[in-house]
């Protein structure tokens, strides 16, 4: 199937996804966390979806990898964050969270290699 924009892309579509939920999943942390876990799991979210949208405006292979081999990176802090938000905060809900990531985390390996 031919996909006219990045927006087609279903891996694309998840981390989409991921991130909106990230965003929710954090505003339930503390305010004081602003400057800390919130901050670094919004970015590391963001990074996954701005990447791969990267990667698709791409000509040459080796760029288009070097940029999904970054959201894949994005996405192992991603779940390192995570992790330690269900310790710091596990009143919060993170098994949708998780459940995206790892979707997206397993289209990012197939694309790769």
């Amino acid at each position: 199937m031919k996909t006219n924009t990045f927006k087609d892309l279903i891996v694309w579509q998840k981390s989409r996804d991921l991130a909106v939920l990230i965003y929710k999943i954090t505003d339930n942390f503390p305010k004081e966390e602003m400057y800390g876990l919130t901050s670094q799991m919004r970015r590391a979210v963001i990074s996954i979806s701005s990447n791969i949208a990267e990667s698709y405006h791409r000509f040459h292979e080796k760029e288009k990898k070097q940029f999904l081999a970054i959201a894949f990176g994005s996405g192992s802090e991603l779940e390192s964050q995570i992790e330690i938000a269900k310790i710091l905060f596990p009143k919060n809900e993170y098994a949708r969270a998780e459940e995206l990531l790892l979707e997206t985390m397993k289209m990012l390996n197939v694309i790769l290699h």
